[in-house]
């Protein structure tokens, strides 16, 4: 007699939840998606970073060096821009190239990849949203050196912040993931619904997720998922 098998189970037997764990320090929410038994995130910053020289290829982990290195080396060359980020809360300094969007900059400067993941890149789908002073705003369309001096918060650092443990709970529990591609836009944009307005209803959360396109079509898990963790953020559990 054949077995009842849930799609849980099934994604478990696979090797997902293995996968998921793994990739856990740079997946952000993404990675916590498949393990139900232990909902835990860890906020990932790449804090040694790497300063390179596009015209030698010289490397030092100081931006000062850098700069030096290039007064003294390349005295005609434009110093290679460096933009102040402070991202989850952690001050970095970021080698950048003027037309890279912050979505490029969490990705390949900084290490974060949970809201990184390259999507429609037209600013179309929502999967790349991050909060901005606590505004929600398009990774994708936004330049790096546009943001120096605001607030930027990823679903990573999301995830790893206690006071929101229960929408990461909620989440694992109503399996709203499905591919996994669109789900740290739709986590950012929930934590900015839950600070907004405290108790959502469902047309209000329906609203402020219109932006965020699921292919796998979890729409509803979403609404669950956010009205149930708002209560537990309210109560304070």
């Amino acid at each position: 007699m054949a077995q009842d098998v849930s799609r849980r189970d099934f994604l478990k037997a696979g090797g997902f939840a293995g996968i998921a764990a793994a990739g856990a320090a740079s997946l952000g929410i993404g990675s916590i998606i498949g393990a139900p038994e232990v909902a835990h995130a860890e906020t990932v910053t790449v804090t040694d970073f790497v300063y390179t020289c596009p015209v030698c290829g010289q490397s030092t982990t100081d931006y000062d060096a850098l700069v030096k290195h290039f007064t003294e080396s390349h005295p005609d060359a434009a110093v290679p821009q460096c933009a102040a980020l402070t991202i989850n809360g952690n001050e970095i300094k970021v080698q950048v190239e003027p037309h890279w969007t912050l979505k490029e900059t969490l990705q390949r400067a900084v290490g974060l990849t949970g809201n990184a993941k390259e999507m429609c890149d037209r600013g179309g789908c929502g999967s790349c949203t991050v909060l901005i002073d606590g505004r929600p705003a398009l990774s994708c369309s936004t330049l790096a050196v546009e943001v120096q001096g605001k607030e930027i918060e990823t679903s990573e650092g999301i995830a790893a912040d206690p006071t929101y443990r229960p929408l990461v709970e909620a989440y694992v529990k109503h399996d709203t993931a499905q591919c996994g591609y669109c789900t740290p836009g739709q986590f950012t944009v929930a934590k900015y619904i839950i600070s907004k307005y405290g108790d959502p209803t469902e047309d209000q959360i329906r609203a402020e997720l219109a932006g965020n396109i699921c292919r796998c079509g979890t729409y509803s898990r979403h609404v669950q998922a956010i009205q149930e963790a708002a209560t537990a953020i309210k109560e304070g559990n």
